[in-house]
């Protein structure tokens, strides 16, 4: 069996019972279940949901996106082996050891199938939550351009590249497209400022301005947590992103959660610590990808300019990456994973059909 047959490139075309159309991102697709199989389920495995709560079977795949696309390796490959388990597995981990830490609880309620998530409808923050311990990335071209303020934040003089910074900086951006807020340009991914969220707090889908205190507290301890893991290992938490929603539990009471994935390699960048404190820079992450991928095309504006998306999206379509790339990712994940979860990731042979078999056996959701 060859390298691209252990792939899950396709995950929108699983059997799962449904009566709305399948959302499929660049990496997840969502199958939002019936009303009555959420209540089924809800009642049988005691979610610590309320009753009515939608319920949706989250399942991931292998593709590799970057650059706002999704690129494919020769042989057939449409993804890279492993890395949807290993991203499910990172993120797994940090959820728990949030929970155990008396953080916050997450969207996932039940994890059938290292590819799957069964998870709870949540009412999103709309922002990307972005936390920095090191300057590097868009900050950095940013600052080597003379800009000293970042999303409101005063940047001191005299920094440089890949430089911890004095403190942990937030640094959020908006989540899709929002209207109406002065100040705020409606355009996706954005950055803005903590006066923006204190000022429009309900525009940015925050149930009180308190909230925003309480964010806050939950993005700088879910970074310590991870940050303090990694530093163990000898990997230097960089960067990262969190997203936030609400959710009602059993009580009836709200709260806020974590959502979506934290901590993982497609969310964060990670540094090797061996070679940072020898003056390298040796990423653990998908920044490794996209920096490959701006030193194998010839033209990488191609890569890095909005203006050429037409261009890049052909780019990605048009080329297959040589196999050792895409293995050179994979090993990367999965490396990554094993060492945060103590565990082998398993890669299968068929996980299509082993998720249909477990969703159907085991939770009744197929046919």
């Amino acid at each position: 069996m060859s390298f691209a047959d252990k792939v899950l490139a396709v995950n929108n075309d699983l059997p799962i019972r449904t009566e709305l159309p399948v959302h499929s991102g660049k990496v997840r697709s969502v199958y939002w279940l019936t009303e009555a199989d959420s209540r089924r389920l809800i009642r049988e495995k005691g979610y610590d949901v309320a009753q009515d709560t939608p319920l949706a079977i989250m399942v991931i795949s292998d593709r590799m996106s970057a650059f706002d696309c999704i690129w494919k390796g020769e042989g057939n490959m449409r993804g890279v082996p492993g890395k949807g388990a290993a991203l499910n597995a990172i993120s797994n981990h940090w959820f728990k050891l949030f929970k155990d830490s008396g953080l916050a609880d997450s969207h996932i309620l039940d994890i059938p199938h290292p590819f799957v998530w069964i998870v709870q409808k949540a009412r999103p923050v709309m922002i990307e939550a972005i936390c920095r311990q090191y300057i590097t990335g868009s900050m950095w071209r940013a600052y080597s351009k003379g800009e000293r303020e970042f999303c409101g934040i005063q940047l001191p003089d005299n920094l440089e590249k890949d430089q911890k910074l004095p403190e942990l900086l937030i640094t959020p951006s908006t989540k899709g497209i929002l209207k109406g807020i002065p100040g705020v340009p409606e355009v996706d991914d954005v950055n803005i400022t903590r006066a923006d969220l204190d000022a429009n707090y309900a525009s940015f889908n925050f149930r009180k301005p308190d909230d925003i205190d309480r964010y806050e507290t939950l993005l700088k301890e879910g970074f310590d947590v991870i940050s303090e893991a990694l530093g163990q290992l000898d990997q230097v938490f960089v960067d990262t992103k969190f997203e936030f929603g609400y959710v009602t539990d059993a009580s009836g009471q709200d709260k806020l959660i974590y959502m979506d994935e934290v901590g993982t390699p497609d969310s964060s960048r990670i540094w090797d610590g061996a070679a940072y404190k020898a003056g390298n820079v040796v990423e653990n992450s998908k920044e490794g990808f996209r920096q490959q991928l701006l030193s194998y095309f010839p033209d990488p504006d191609i890569l890095l300019n909005k203006d050429r998306m037409n261009e890049r999206q052909a780019l990605a379509e048009d080329n297959e990456l040589p196999q050792s790339i895409m293995m050179g990712v994979s090993r990367t994940y999965l490396d990554i994973a094993e060492r945060i979860t103590g565990e082998p990731i398993q890669l299968s042979d068929n996980p299509k059909d082993e998720i249909v078999a477990i969703l159907k056996d085991e939770y009744g959701l197929i046919g």
